[in-house]
């Protein structure tokens, strides 16, 4: 472990944020399972007040600080106001978060962080006690999860847009934008571009074109025309697709997120990723790259087509 600039050791993990029902914390039980295969000692850290019902036991949980059903009794707030106040309380308490995480070092820590937008495009609190991680040696990166049903809407895909962006300025940490439940992609509807389309946001002109073709948004084309100069003008939005059912999958947004935040794992630990990797050939969706589930989706949109055309 490398020796840190105040005299520390450094200690690497994530901080896994996005709005709620974007699979959080199925993504901090399917990455700490694959990280434990590879021989990382991986420690997941709850950050989320209102998560209760935690499917794996988790190194540090805030509910020994604060929750929020504690927190919407006592002050009489509701669920928006008593979450920004459990975090505004956590940042005013750091000394008890870095008491716990004096413990867990020497481990790999991911972050389960609520589901509440705000916290990650305008309050404070959330991004101080990220800032103050970074001051104890914590070298972070935030992966930031997004639903991929979102692409299927192109009005919903620009508001995407718009908050990764505003999440990656206002939190100021290396990041990793991933399109979660790709596996799902196909249930959720026609795409109107391919899928690299999406991942890699390019020429987003031909979404406002798109767009102008539904009565509804013809209206906002002036609007949707400066947004989208807005996300093109600082160019730093793209994705990784992700579905936690694959191996390849998971590979790739590791080493995305490893190479954010500067991590470099062993040779024994590249020997125990290419054994993992090797025993996942074969499998029924091998997501070896963004085209291979392009692939599968145009091959399950062609299907529905040809039943369509038997029927008729």
């Amino acid at each position: 472990m490398a020796e840190g600039s105040r005299g520390g050791s450094l200690a690497f993990g994530q901080v896994v944020i996005g709005p709620p029902g974007s699979g959080k914390t199925t993504y901090c039980q399917a990455m700490r399972d694959f990280l434990g295969r590879l021989g990382r000692s991986v420690a997941v850290v709850n950050l989320d007040p209102a998560n209760e019902a935690l499917p794996w036991p988790c190194a540090l949980d805030i509910g020994e600080l604060v929750t929020l059903p504690d927190v919407m009794a006592s002050l009489g707030l509701g669920p928006n106001g008593g979450l920004l106040y459990c975090m505004e309380y956590l940042a005013a308490n750091a000394d008890w978060l870095r008491e716990r995480l004096q413990g867990l070092r020497g481990h790999y820590l991911l972050f389960d962080c609520p589901g509440q937008v705000e916290l990650y495009t305008h309050h404070e609190a959330l991004k101080n006690i990220f800032a103050q991680l970074a001051t104890w040696n914590f070298r972070l990166a935030a992966v930031h999860l997004v639903d991929s049903h979102y692409c299927t809407d192109p009005g919903k895909f620009i508001s995407v847009l718009c908050t990764s962006l505003s999440t990656m300025l206002h939190v100021e940490l290396p990041h990793v934008n991933v399109l979660s439940k790709m596996d799902l992609i196909e249930q959720y509807g026609k795409l109107a571009f391919n899928l690299d389309y999406y991942t890699e946001v390019l020429d987003l002109s031909y979404l406002v074109d798109h767009l102008a073709s539904d009565p509804f948004f013809r209206n906002f084309r002036r609007l949707n025309e400066k947004l989208v100069e807005v996300i093109e003008d600082y160019s730093l939005v793209s994705f990784v697709p992700l579905n936690v059912q694959d191996k390849q999958s998971m590979r790739q947004v590791m080493q995305a997120v490893d190479k954010a935040n500067g991590y470099s794992f062993g040779d024994r630990e590249l020997q125990s990723l290419e054994a993992l990797m090797s025993a996942a050939v074969g499998a029924d969706f091998h997501f070896s790259s963004t085209l291979a589930v392009q692939e599968k989706y145009v091959q399950s949109q062609d299907k529905a087509v040809e039943e369509e055309v038997m029927d008729l």
